[in-house]
């Protein structure tokens, strides 16, 4: 049986019921965190730029873009939401596969609970199937991707919205596997911004949400695709590595379906950062505050890195050194390490123009060093460390093994109802981010998760 069948019947087959406790209790914290990184990615000059696109290409719809007023088309609230939660990088991640596959899902489920009446058991459902399908399929041939200038969350992701929606819409198991056959042909996403560093990565998980949902009302209405989309001649992988020695592992897609869930395997971002940097802005924030460090008395800052990571957020060293944008710092190891040490913290408003100029900060960003070091993890574990060498010849080293909002090492709920409040409170007032905590938190109550949509659409 084709892969994309195996997990089709999966798919049709689930209930909320079959979820394990922890996995409903994230899910639904999930929820709450891309609809705070929405809204506030809605307040951006990006979120500002795809909004506009957004209303120009759609008709008016039954569907609410966060952080405006408009009502669009399915297929167009679901892009805007999805991207908006994008823009400051600080969206979830499955560690092994480092794809962001909440924002895309979480995007396109309450899309679709916006058109349609679906109630909040089929929704956290939905979701939770979705990101699961999201991570196996990035965990596929970990770390290759990258490597290669595609973007996990653009390839993967929209696999996950596909069978994610086509399960709200009632499709069969048939059904599902045309859905991600079909969606197979829209999966998408380079990195060549990282070399710019211009915006096309945030568009990726508002692809990722519209082109899911694409696929299954496609496949709903009987256009078929390919039944081996992952493993066949001409499918997912095949194509996009085109590398018969990059290892890859086609079982991690099905093995254990439903009774292993690899998306425990995912952390939240206390940090708007590539998720590889943020162990060491920990050890380089633990560094500044119990010393009292000054960026001015930094003679240099030593990281080594997983191998992996090098070219990801390390080199090229020029442009690492000095971003040439918000989203280029965003993936900056050197760069995020001396804002951070510099101004004590990085929170919602780092990456700021006026930081990227800063020359006190691009100084600092000189001094950082980066070196592979083959004793750290490869994915699915994030672990840094940093030695901060002073003029006057003192060192400092901290390590952190697990990154923080990893299964290891993990955020607290109030630290999460934190991070939203910060995200949202430029478009939902105290009581409303209470109302819609309290309702995100008892979502498998509700008949109707429009009534969701229709607090956070009070902004």
């Amino acid at each position: 049986m084709p892969i994309s069948s195996d997990i089709a019947l999966w798919v049709s087959r689930v209930s909320f019921d079959d979820l394990p406790a922890d996995v409903v209790s994230s899910t639904k914290l999930r929820v709450l965190d891309v609809i705070g990184l929405a809204l506030a990615g809605a307040g951006t000059p990006f979120g500002q730029s795809v909004r506009d696109a957004a209303v120009a290409m759609s008709s008016p719809g039954p569907c609410r873009v966060f952080g405006t007023r408009d009502a669009l088309s399915v297929t167009m609230a679901a892009f805007a939401n999805g991207a908006f939660s994008q823009a400051l990088e600080y969206d979830d991640t499955h560690n092994e596969s480092i794809v962001h596959m909440s924002s895309p899902s979480v995007a396109a489920g309450l899309a679709l609970a916006d058109s349609a009446q679906i109630s909040g058991r089929d929704l956290i459902t939905a979701i939770a199937v979705g990101n699961e399908i999201s991570c196996r399929a990035g965990s596929v041939a970990p770390g290759q991707f990258h490597r290669r200038g595609f973007h996990p969350s653009g390839l993967f992701a929209t696999f996950g919205v596909a069978y994610l929606a086509g399960r709200l819409l009632r499709l069969d198991a048939e059904g599902l596997e045309r859905a991600a056959g079909i969606c197979g042909s829209f999966a998408s996403g380079i990195l060549e911004c990282w070399v710019d560093g211009t915006q096309t990565k945030f568009l990726h998980p508002g692809w990722s949400a519209q082109s899911g949902i694409v696929s299954a009302f496609l496949a709903a209405a009987g256009t078929t695709g390919p039944a081996q989309v992952f493993e066949g001649r001409w499918g997912l992988f095949a194509t996009h590595l085109q590398d018969d020695s990059a290892p890859r592992n086609l079982e991690r897609l099905t093995d254990g379906l439903g009774t292993r869930w690899d998306s425990r395997n995912s952390s939240f971002k206390p940090f708007p950062a590539a998720h590889v940097i943020h162990p060491y802005l920990d050890a380089i924030l633990r560094v500044r505050h119990a010393h009292g460090v000054r960026a001015d008395e930094v003679e240099s800052i030593d990281c080594p890195v997983a191998a992996f990571v090098m070219p990801i957020v390390c080199e090229p060293v020029e442009e690492k050194h000095a971003p040439a944008s918000d989203a280029h710092g965003r993936v900056s190891l050197q760069y995020s390490l001396a804002e951070a040490l510099t101004r004590g913290s990085l929170g919602k408003r780092a990456y700021s123009d006026a930081n990227l100029r800063d020359p006190e900060i691009l100084a600092l960003a000189r001094r950082v060093r980066c070196h592979a070091d083959p004793g750290f993890p490869g994915p699915g574990r994030f672990k840094g460390a940093v030695t901060v060498t002073m003029k006057d010849g003192r060192t400092m080293t901290e390590v952190e093994d697990y990154n923080r909002g990893s299964a290891e090492n993990p955020m607290t709920d109030a630290d999460l109802r934190a991070k939203f409040d910060e995200n949202a409170e430029g478009f939902l007032d105290g009581p409303t981010r209470d109302r819609v905590a309290d309702t995100v938190h008892r979502l498998e109550s509700l008949a109707d998760a429009r009534t969701l949509v229709d607090l956070v659409a009070t902004a």
